[in-house]
């Protein structure tokens, strides 16, 4: 059996499990539809492309018309067939990587594999790294993964869990000694399953909202997180013990999950401060009943008997009864687990679906004893599970303690009472808005009159004052009062839930030193920023700053040097252990200047900003902004890691993980251990990678060539983008952009403000709408014309690139993406989409452009890398894509069709809600096998 065999029957099973039930679920007829439609989606892949661009090929001509024949009552069936079908070939594959994977552990033996743990250590012992360098190394370094909700993730809660199902009978289907009656058992499961999802709508019939999207964040740590995390930290222990045998390892809490469901209110009008309070309380609810499971099965282990055990004196004295118990251990739980129902009910005294669980005897007899004290913070909670932990290390049960006591307590130092830190984000407008009326309040005059200068020293007076600005009791109006509410919400939460809760308030589109001092001000109103007698002060608060434009990159070292100066923000890095984060934005630095140019502009910004750290003692935390699609800075997390400049690697890392990347990673419990530990093994090499005075040097040359490159590429892009006027219109008619705008996927509104502009179109749809019409342009558009102008002048800078490509990280990650988009955007599909602009002629001449730098990206590219295809080197990826297409293909034919349907609808003023949802089912399915979308 070849090593894909196991997949393509796997498909080859899901694939006539669907036919069948499409057949009973709507009749043969629809099922003979399907089947035409695919056989002429593969004759259409097989003949030869058109060479004109814009003008449609025969074999397109001849698949739009049988597109066009498909009756109107089986339109909707045949679309959700295809897309459905993704679905399935998306738990198949996801299942084959943990197969693939599997077989080559078995395959190596005792050989160390590729980005893992193990030979992350190797490397450093090989480079000479000593136990204590690796203790101190993991003492700075960390990777914090932060969930994120955005409008391109459209599978629903109840869906996830069928596929979740789906996905673990695939697996039982390897076991070798089923029998027949139990593999037709499993058949008949995975039928079930199929019916069951093709009785459900992929797509909402109201907008999602925050609590919506908080629920969806908190099911992959509450199935998949909460017990792959704390493995992941275990495992590191153990290979460190193998690698360096003479010391003891206790790893820090080395990777964290965070979100911003709930927190992110940039933008998005229904993140109230009240929605963030009830975010918290979800969280909250769910570690506590986590907590409650992981302590009834401890309780059942721990029946270690004094008589025969022993406990120590101190575990004894904490139970606090007159006649120890004979089985301590489970008397000690009982205490904790009522100490855990006290903690629940400081947040639900009496509210209905909050109450106590039943007790059992014995938590009867420990109730009458004593009344439970609640937990004032997961530290207490830790410092009981460490009493047992230590007694029973000190009565011979070590190997209790490995498997039953220590994942626990790793789970409450990962996960305390907050589940996930939640980060809280606005807009810098906002701010400025709320400060400018509580210096009018305060009488202290025009703020938004005032100068960049004058801000800031006003600002800075101000905050130097111990005193509050303005009375608790001032009317406000209401967005000021709101703005000010998120902050004492803030303080609030952090004394229920624990400090950890929420860390970091950032800005977005932070501009200057006042945007941060401004949130500084409105944090010291909430008691979050406040002086002690002695000068010194208490900061319970990150400011992060966000800077993502092009022009933001350019200017943020300036900002963070005036800031890093400023007398009262040196007293809040002082509190804050002297760490500074900063975001990142990927989005709409791509969006205003291109592939290239935003890769390299927070490639030195990231350079430029560390320098001055270093220059002021100040650590860098980089916030990494980054989305699933890859013109928002998609692709592998490892290889995202590693191409950052080696210097930004030796602190904490931070980035997001939007869309349906989330599920992609970590919707399957050996998927997540892989992401997680290949994202440690990345961390860990990064940081080992100290370039030499010659590295540097070459960098240094290199770096003066993709400049050069760079500002080709985004002249180039600029030029075509926002230089002809008829690209907002071609972009407006060719892709989905409106129609993606009513898809219930998320929360937020798809526009910042109501205006037609592509500068206030928010990057994600913007991304997702050239991915529904497979052009793909912000991915790879101006990277062609830059190469292409270079080599004309200097054809012999070909090798310079091709050793970039072999020997520089950050270059062959912005290749390897660059191969990925260019593999998924379609220049045979893409001029179905032409039809739809209705200035023909203006359709025609745009796409004429775009497939030009498309064909001439790809030559360079494929000069770059010496191969003679993209994705040469990546099979398994290629395979995966070629093997979609004539699937994708057809949903892409009836989009186009059902766009031009609806809009000559609306344009008629029709009803339109009936084609309005096949089109989202359309959009529904190429997202499910496009995939990087989000």
């Amino acid at each position: 059996m070849s090593n894909e065999a196991p997949l393509h029957r796997d498909i080859r099973l899901l694939g006539n499990l669907l036919g069948e039930v499409v057949t009973q679920q709507c009749g043969q007829e629809v099922f003979d539809w399907v089947e035409r439609i695919r056989a002429a989606a593969k004759a259409f892949r097989q003949s030869e492309p058109t060479e004109a661009p814009g003008t449609p090929s025969s074999s397109a001509s001849a698949f739009s018309n049988l597109i066009q024949q498909v009756p109107e009552a089986h339109r909707r069936y045949v679309i959700r067939a295809f897309s459905l079908y993704f679905e399935l070939v998306n738990i198949a594959e996801q299942n084959h990587r943990i197969r693939r994977r599997r077989e080559y552990e078995h395959a190596q033996g005792e050989k160390v594999g590729r980005a893992t743990i193990e030979s992350a250590l190797h490397r450093l012992k090989a480079a000479g790294y000593s136990a204590d360098d690796v203790a101190n190394l993991l003492q700075h370094l960390g990777l914090e993964l932060i969930l994120t909700a955005h409008p391109t993730e459209a599978t629903r809660r109840t869906v996830l869990d069928k596929h979740q199902e789906i996905a673990f009978i695939l697996q039982k289907l390897d076991d070798p000694l089923l029998t027949p009656r139990e593999l037709r058992q499993l058949e008949k499961s995975l039928r079930a399953q199929i019916v069951g999802l093709w009785q459900t709508s992929p797509v909402r019939k109201q907008r999602i909202t925050v609590l919506d999207e908080v629920r969806n964040g908190l099911y992959f740590l509450d199935q998949i997180l909460f017990d792959v995390l704390p493995y992941v930290h275990m495992q590191l222990e153990e290979q460190l013990a193998e690698h360096y045998p003479d010391r003891s390892w206790r790893v820090p809490s080395f990777i964290r999950f965070g979100s911003w469901m709930g927190g992110d209110r940039d933008g998005n009008p229904f993140v109230t401060a009240d929605i963030t309070f009830q975010t918290l309380i979800l969280h909250f609810d769910l570690a506590m009943r986590k907590y409650e499971e992981r302590l009834t099965r401890l309780g059942r282990e721990l029946s270690q008997s004094l008589e025969l055990t022993g406990a120590s004196p101190e575990l004894l004295a904490s139970l606090n009864v007159a006649n120890p118990p004979d089985e301590p251990y489970r008397e000690k739980v009982v205490q904790i687990q009522r100490r855990l129902e006290a903690t629940k009910a400081r947040f639900h005294p009496a509210s209905p679906g909050h109450a106590q669980t039943a007790l059992s005897p014995r938590q009867e007899s420990a109730t009458r004893t004593q009344d439970a004290e609640p937990y004032r913070s997961p530290d207490e909670f830790l410092a009981d599970l460490r009493l047992m932990e230590s007694s029973l290390l000190a009565h011979r049960g070590e190997d209790i303690v490995a498997v039953h006591v220590r994942p626990l307590i790793r789970q409450v130092e990962l996960f305390g009472f907050h589940m996930a830190t939640l980060d809280i984000r606005q807009h810098s407008e906002v701010h400025e808005n709320a400060v400018h009326e509580l210096f009018q309040v305060a009488h202290l005059g025009d703020y938004k009159g005032l100068s960049e200068t004058e801000k800031v020293e006003k600002l800075t007076r101000v905050l130097a004052d111990a005193r509050p600005l303005i009375s608790p009791y001032q009317d406000l109006t209401e967005a000021t009062a709101e703005t000010l509410k998120v902050f004492h919400v803030v303080r609030q939460a952090k004394e229920l839930f624990g400090e950890a809760c929420i860390q970091d308030y950032l800005i977005s589109m932070a501009a200057d030193v006042s945007d941060l001092l401004e949130v500084l001000l409105l944090a010291k109103e909430a008691g979050l920023f406040r002086w002690k007698p002695d000068g010194s002060v208490v900061s319970q608060l990150n400011v992060v700053p966000l800077f993502e434009t092009i022009e933001d990159l350019r200017v943020a070292s300036g900002i963070v040097e005036r800031l890093f100066t400023n007398p009262v923000y040196q007293k809040q890095l002082q509190a804050r252990g002297g760490e500074q984060e900063i975001m990142l934005g990927y989005s709409d630095s791509n969006k205003d200047g291109g592939y290239l140019t935003s890769n390299w502009e927070l490639y030195k910004s990231q350079k430029a900003l560390l320098q001055i750290a270093a220059a002021h003692d100040i650590r860098l935390k980089f916030f990494h902004g980054r989305g699933g699609a890859l013109g928002r800075g998609g692709g592998p997390l490892e290889r995202s890691i590693l191409a950052q400049p080696p210097e930004a690697l030796r602190g904490k890392v931070k980035i997001t993980e939007q869309g349906e990347i989330i599920s992609q990673r970590y919707g399957h419990p050996d998927i997540a251990r892989r992401s997680l530990e290949a994202a440690v093994s990345s961390i860990l090499v990064g940081a080992a990678n100290v370039q030499t005075e010659a590295m540097q040097a070459t960098e240094r040359e290199w770096s003066a060539f993709v400049e050069g490159l760079s500002e080709a590429s985004r002249q180039a892009y600029v030029r075509f983008v926002y230089g002809q006027p008829e690209f907002l219109t071609y972009f407006q008619q060719a892709t989905p952009i409106e129609e993606i705008g009513r898809l219930n996927i998320g929360s937020r509104p798809s526009k910042r403000k109501s205006s037609a502009r592509i500068q206030d179109l928010r990057a994600i749809p913007w991304v997702f709408s050239w991915t529904q019409n497979r052009h793909l342009l912000p991915a790879w558009y101006g990277f062609g014309t830059a190469v292409a102008g270079a080599l004309k002048d200097h054809p012999e800078s070909i090798q310079t690139l091709r050793r970039m490509y072999r020997n520089w990280p950050f270059f062959k990650a912005l290749i390897d993406n660059l191969q990925m988009a260019l593999a998924k955007a379609d220049m045979r599909i893409a001029p179905q989409y032409v039809h739809l602009v209705e200035d023909q002629e203006v359709g025609r001449r745009i796409f004429a452009g775009i497939r030009e730098e498309y064909e001439r990206t790809r030559k360079v590219v494929l000069d770059i890398i010496e191969r003679d295809d993209v994705l040469a080197d990546f099979r398994v990826i290629r395979e995966s894509i070629n093997l979609r297409n004539p699937y994708v293909d057809p949903l892409s034919f009836f989009q186009v069709l059902l766009l031009r349907e609806l809009r000559q609808q609306r344009a008629r003023g029709e009803d339109a809600s009936e084609l309005e949802r096949e089109v989202l089912f359309t959009i529904n399915g190429i997202a499910s096998g496009l995939r990087n979308t989000g």
